[in-house]
């Protein structure tokens, strides 16, 4: 899968990379950004075969259900019913903590269409596993998928979200309207 997926994404997308995924942190959370367009799913495939990564998923329950949910389990989903009240921050910090190694990827936004403001669920997720964030920007403009450090959250949100909005800022997804 890897040869075929770095194939795919420098001769047919024509993306590079400019970073790395840290290979010494066996749990952090992945924010992907800007999210646009149902094409970033094959895209972040593409990405975590090519780069050898372990990375992890949830998404909406009614993805894993049959013809296709045995599909989405496989490439590392997690399905998530988000019409129950319940705490998805804590049940996701659960199974931080009771594995050894997880990568989870969320897309900030949480959603496709443009948003004023990210959610902060992931931020939360990462302060309470005592977890680092790994920023990866899907640039479509400039054909650059950029990973950055890993990024530990400090006692001040607002102060980390700007550090968040500095890494992305000027990037353009799938759809720049969106971005």
């Amino acid at each position: 899968m890897k040869l075929i997926s770095q194939f795919i994404l420098k001769y047919i997308w024509h993306f590079k990379f400019e970073g790395a995924f840290p290979k010494s942190i066996h749990k952090f959370v992945l924010i992907v950004a800007p999210h646009t367009t149902w094409l970033d799913f094959p895209l972040g495939l593409l990405i975590k075969w090519s780069q050898v990564v372990d990375i992890n998923y949830i998404g909406k329950d009614s993805l894993f259900k049959p013809p296709f949910g045995f599909f989405f389990k496989w490439v590392g989903g997690t399905p998530v019913d988000r019409t129950k009240n319940n705490n998805l921050v804590d049940a996701i910090i659960q199974v931080f903590n009771e594995r050894e190694k997880f990568k989870l990827s969320i897309a900030p936004e949480g959603t496709r269409k443009k948003t004023e403001k990210w959610k902060t669920g992931f931020y939360h997720i990462a302060k309470g596993a005592q977890v680092p964030i790994v920023m990866l920007s899907l640039d479509f403009e400039n054909k650059i998928l950029k990973i950055s450090e890993p990024y530990y959250t400090t006692d001040n949100m607002e102060a980390d979200f700007k550090h968040f909005e500095q890494f992305y800022k000027g990037i353009k997804g799938y759809h720049a309207h969106l971005s």
